[in-house]
């Protein structure tokens, strides 16, 4: 007999499992997603997924978004976070990276762009903070040429975008989550949603994922934008110190 027990429908909880998709996303497990995966995969332009798939898990806190971002790419870069995780194992989790900003004010009050660039600097990597100008000639050519240097690269550099949910017609509002891949021939860029019990990974338009990272953050009165971060050292270079 199976040890799961089924509730009746009026005493499920109050709450959401998972929300769809707003009609200009494609779900990544869906068949149209999964092509697009097969022809970004054959143009050389998803290099950089595997590394972030790896290590890709959901956000533990609601507010954890930005964090849940960082430790992904931390692990998925191969930085050495210098202490120890579980046992003998050193390796990052959303309890280790709190080195310039407290946990406790996290989960109330979330993270900025800027602080999450000091965390990953703090933490061993080499960050860039780009904050989004709508007015900016060359912003989403160097955006996008950005994405395609790092789908190109097999590790060793990733991409964290901060935007607005609702810019992309989803429920909510800031947001941090890795950029996963692009497909040239149709300028869409992979988003792997940490908050996975909301929403999974999708593509969606660069230019549109570019008009969200230019929204207003209220809590600092700056567009949002992304981080281009590397580690301080290779992998390699860090294994042999």
């Amino acid at each position: 007999m199976p040890c799961r027990k089924s509730l009746a429908p009026d005493l499920v909880p109050e709450g959401h499992y998972r929300r769809p998709l707003p009609a200009e996303l494609i779900a990544l497990s869906s068949a149209a997603g999964r092509l697009l995966f097969r022809e970004a995969l054959l143009a050389g332009d998803m290099e950089s997924y595997f590394p972030l798939a790896e290590q890709f898990h959901t956000q533990v806190e609601p507010s954890f978004c930005g964090i849940s971002s960082l430790v992904m790419v931390l692990n998925a870069l191969e930085v050495d976070p210098k202490r120890l995780w579980k046992g003998v194992w050193r390796w990052f989790s959303e309890d280790m990276a709190d080195c310039c900003e407290q946990l406790s004010v996290i989960e109330k009050e979330g993270v900025t762009l800027d602080r999450l660039a000091e965390m990953g600097r703090c933490n061993g990597l080499l960050v860039d903070a780009r904050h989004v100008d709508l007015d900016a000639d060359a912003g989403i050519a160097q955006f996008r040429a950005s994405v395609r240097q790092v789908s190109e690269q097999p590790s060793g550099v990733a991409l964290i975008a901060s935007y607005s949910r609702a810019l992309l017609g989803q429920t909510g509002d800031g947001h941090f989550s890795p950029i996963g891949g692009y497909h040239a021939a149709r300028d869409l860029v992979l988003l792997l949603d940490v908050a996975r019990f909301k929403y999974p990974p999708h593509w969606l338009p660069l230019e549109l994922l570019w008009r969200a990272m230019a929204a207003q953050d209220a809590s600092t009165g700056r567009p949002r934008g992304y981080l281009h971060v590397r580690p301080e050292q290779s992998a390699e270079a860090a294994r042999q110190s």
